[in-house]
């Protein structure tokens, strides 16, 4: 079988665990999580960043940071993974759904400027396959009513808009590291703070609602309980793990493009037939090589294309549903038809990719599609 993704060692991950267990602190905030929260700082400019458990942690934060209470709107798309809702829910809000482009996943400004109302009190974006979504036209939106912006980067490190890095550009942004993503480790996240006015009360949401980070800094001479908060940050040992990632980044960046560019390549004949679309990357942004995928004609396909693959020990997998038709939230939708939203969740599948991939083992997966379409 060829799985749908296999998790990447570097060959450190051990080595730096070891050192993290030894070091006499594994509860979090140590030598490791300054490391990896540094990394990110340098290098792609974030003011400020906060190792988490999760991605979905990062965003429970960032919902807090936001102040979101009952009764308050959050504008986002439908198309996402259940975690980027269910963050705002918790606060209380409404959730007001988007719909996508045409020819790829990301929410269309023009659905959002529509929907802004009096109670709107945030817009939240995800960056679907690490390509960004048109940064200069939400935040024009956002800047026009005076709202703070939330970049759901889970699948874009590593990834540019017009030469700014994803999740430096908007107030809040969240980072996954869960075992599918480019750079991993087990379950872990971030949320990168680019407004300063967010920057001490994310710390103290952080450390459960407490001072405690200032204390440690030599800022206050006791800490105690000063807000809401809770226990984000992970464990040491998450960060240890973390950072050997990191440091070959550029090796797994390197490594995961050719292959995304050999699947293209290699689809690239049976697309121009209009056999199914490929990954639509707009000129304004990069392509990190986080996911491939292909849309087909209809569902009736996609199931055929999937139970096909199977058949022959390949495992590809469908993606989101519509948040705005699923259980949960079907009866607080407002009604309005996505249809952009739809078809992805009706038509779109992915394609293993991960760093131990060979290229001959593309090829078989190319050779596999071509059987069913031909």
């Amino acid at each position: 079988m060829i799985p749908f993704n296999k998790p990447y060692l570097t060959g450190k991950e051990v080595h730096y665990l070891y050192q993290a267990v030894y070091s006499g602190k594994i509860s979090g905030n140590g030598i490791f999580t300054k490391k990896c929260q540094a990394f990110f700082e340098e290098k792609y400019g974030f003011r400020k960043t906060l190792l988490t458990t999760s991605c979905t942690d990062a965003l429970e934060m960032a919902a807090i940071l936001l102040r979101i209470e009952a009764g308050d709107e959050v504008i986002m798309p439908s198309y996402t993974f259940v975690s980027t809702s269910n963050a705002f829910v918790l606060r209380g809000a409404k959730i007001v759904f988007a719909d996508s482009y045409s020819d790829n996943p990301n929410i269309d400004p023009a659905s959002i400027a529509a929907l802004v109302t009096p109670k709107t009190k945030a817009i939240v974006v995800v960056h679907y396959a690490g390509v960004a979504c048109n940064m200069d036209a939400i935040m024009a939106i956002a800047k026009e009513h005076n709202l703070p912006v939330v970049e759901d980067a889970a699948q874009a490190i590593d990834s540019y808009y017009k030469g700014r890095p994803l999740g430096s550009i908007a107030d809040l942004s969240a980072f996954s590291f869960h075992e599918t993503k480019n750079i991993i480790s087990g379950e872990g996240g971030m949320l990168a703070i680019n407004n300063p006015a967010y920057v001490e009360r994310a710390e103290i949401i952080w450390e459960k609602g407490t001072n405690r980070a200032a204390f440690f800094r030599g800022e206050v001479n006791k800490y105690g309980w000063v807000d809401v908060g809770s226990s984000f940050l992970p464990a040491e040992t998450v960060a240890a793990f973390l950072f050997a990632q990191l440091e070959n980044l550029e090796d797994i960046q390197r490594k995961r493009k050719a292959l995304w560019q050999q699947y293209f390549n290699g689809l690239h004949r049976l697309a121009a037939k209009g056999y199914f679309q490929l990954p639509s990357v707009p000129d304004y942004a990069t392509n990190n090589a986080h996911m491939f995928y292909l849309v087909c004609n209809n569902l009736k396909e996609r199931t055929k294309l999937i139970k096909e693959l199977k058949s022959k020990d390949i495992h590809a997998v469908f993606h989101y549903l519509s948040l705005h038709k699923s259980d949960y939230y079907t009866d607080k939708h407002d009604g309005r038809t996505l249809p952009h939203c739809d078809r992805f969740a009706d038509n779109l599948v992915r394609l293993p990719l991960f760093y131990e991939l060979t290229e001959e083992e593309i090829d078989q997966i190319i050779a596999a599609i071509e059987a069913v379409y031909s």
